[in-house]
């Protein structure tokens, strides 16, 4: 069963996000995550969408997915975006 990333973010300083936007992806594939959606024209429809930028991330299993989340490889590059931007996300079992 896959996992997916499901976050949305506002970023507060977008230069130094743009170092963390150069390093993620590297990350996210070693992990065999695919990036399915990042950022994009949306609309809302119910509710009060808090954060302007929206990214979804598929990875093979639930569990490969906290292990990117989690690794050693990502926390620094986690740290750049927790720096410059505020978020919600969650990993999920999916389909």
């Amino acid at each position: 069963m896959a996992g997916y990333l499901i976050a949305t973010i506002e970023v507060k300083n977008p230069e130094a996000y743009k170092e963390y936007l150069a390093k993620v992806t590297d990350i996210v594939k070693k992990f065999g995550g695919e990036f399915l959606v990042r950022a994009g024209e949306y609309t809302e429809i119910e509710g009060k969408w808090k954060y302007s930028r929206n990214v979804v991330i598929k990875f093979p299993s639930y569990e490969k997915a906290l292990e990117w989340y989690n690794s050693e490889e990502y926390k620094p590059v986690k740290k750049i975006r927790l720096d410059n931007s505020v978020a919600d996300a969650i990993i999920i079992k999916g389909a």
